[in-house]
């Protein structure tokens, strides 16, 4: 199916008021075609229905246009300028982008992930979440986080499965 025909669908979508069948038509057509604007501006226009900004900000992040309030919400919510790049979801060197903005968006993008990893980030070899942690989480905290959790639940489940066995021999006899 075409983008113009999905276009199409979109808007019967939005006129019949199926939001969220038009917003997954539009974020699988952002999957598709990750470099066509004009999709992420209709994205970006669904989620303003939901009254969520940062989720219209995320999608309006490359426009010329965009609202700097909903650019402000969705880079609070997206502190990380890596997590912020996997939440753009462009594919490709930002040298492909359409238009000067959203290629010196990208690239302005791309140099604060690459500055607070220490190293050079690209577009098409971003790392995976594991990697990104392994190289920004140096204190420990989750591992201590997940220690911490365990050694306040682990009694509970003792005790839970303590109570299991006893019933489980109680119901055989």
């Amino acid at each position: 199916m075409t983008v113009e025909t999905t276009l199409v669908r979109v808007d019967a979508d939005l006129r019949a008021g199926r939001i969220p069948v038009a917003r997954k038509r539009l974020r699988g057509l952002v999957a598709s075609y990750p470099a066509a604007l004009t999709v992420r501006r209709r994205l970006a226009e669904v989620y303003r229905l939901y009254g969520e900004p940062a989720e219209a900000g995320r999608w309006a992040y490359l426009d010329a246009d965009r609202d700097p309030g909903e650019t402000a919400a969705f880079e609070a919510r997206h502190p990380d300028p890596l997590d912020r790049m996997t939440a753009v979801a462009w594919r490709g060197p930002e040298e492909s982008a359409p238009t000067d903005t959203t290629r010196a968006r990208l690239a302005g993008l791309r140099a604060a992930a690459s500055a607070q990893a220490g190293r050079p980030i690209h577009w098409h070899h971003m790392p995976d979440r594991a990697e990104h942690a392994e190289h920004t989480d140096q204190d420990g905290s989750t591992g201590t986080l997940f220690c911490a959790g365990l050694a306040l639940a682990g009694p509970a489940l003792l005790g839970f499965a303590a109570l299991g066995v006893v019933t489980f021999v109680r119901w055989w006899l």
